[in-house]
């Protein structure tokens, strides 16, 4: 087993446990990093690896929000239950548009937009429009997962599928879309948290069917490489979804803004000029 190639999957696995609930694009820091400093295998693993390691991102928000999303625990109420239910059912709505949009889609787009220039003015965009977005000090209706409305969460859904684009981020289009209209942005990020479970789920068991369709089964070498990426993902997920829910009881997003236009600015240079 080459140590360097499993040095750059528990890399890997940092970035996307990291940049996975930030909104600053795991997709697009993924790519960026193959293009600086490749796997040796297959483009075609590489693929399946930076999606299939979103199972431990995935992990980390059932184990820290297990009773919240758990709607059979013994310790909640009738109402508990039946408002864990009704959370269940506002994700299942926020879903909707990215299985009859997104997910056609991103098969078509995958293999077009996947360029560090449109990653870098996706990373720009979005981080002005963070930016402007918090400028507008809007005062949120919905302070709290129960008063998001259903209309609300197939919006909310509609704006995830923009994130079919390299650069853009899922988190970071559903906490948008959340809070132009009318969450919180600590409802905007939970929300956005549980939508990603049968998204990523999903993504992850296509790119799987897909790959072995096409190449078969993973090597031993593989298999331990994506063990690695998904356990780093799953514990650096947990830090950070914990550190992004107590940022923002007290701070915005324009830092996050302020980091995607700086990093797109970077991208530019290094790859117009300097790679």
């Amino acid at each position: 087993m080459d140590f360097i190639e499993i040095l750059k999957a528990v890399i890997l696995g940092i970035i996307q446990g990291i940049t996975e609930w930030l909104p600053i694009s795991s997709t697009g820091h993924l790519i960026l990093f193959d293009n600086i400093w490749p796997m040796t295998s297959t483009p075609e693993f590489f693929e399946v690896f930076k999606v299939v390691i979103q199972f431990g991102s995935i992990l980390a928000v059932l184990v820290l929000f297990f009773h919240k999303l758990n709607p059979f625990s013994a310790h909640k109420s009738r109402r508990e239950k039946k408002e864990t239910f009704d959370l269940w059912k506002k994700v299942a709505v926020g879903c909707v548009p990215i299985i009859i949009v997104g997910l056609p889609l991103d098969m078509v787009l995958e293999d077009y937009l996947s360029s560090v220039y449109i990653i870098a003015a996706t990373l720009i965009i979005y981080g002005i429009a963070f930016i402007v977005i918090e400028n507008m000090k809007r005062r949120p209706s919905m302070r709290s997962l129960g008063e998001l409305t259903f209309k609300t969460a197939f919006f909310i859904g509609c704006f995830q599928v923009l994130a079919a684009i390299p650069g853009t981020s899922r988190s970071g289009a559903t906490i948008l879309g959340a809070v132009l209209l009318g969450c919180s942005r600590y409802v905007a990020s939970e929300f956005s948290f549980f939508l990603a479970i049968p998204v990523m789920a999903g993504a992850s068991g296509l790119k799987l069917i897909k790959y072995f369709l096409k190449a078969g089964m993973f090597s031993g070498t593989e298999w331990v490489l994506l063990i690695i990426g998904t356990v780093v993902s799953f514990v650096v997920s947990v830090f950070a979804i914990r550190m992004l829910l107590s940022y923002i009881r007290k701070h915005d997003f324009k830092i996050f803004g302020v980091y995607r236009i700086l990093l797109g600015i970077i991208i530019i240079i290094y790859f117009g000029f300097i790679g």
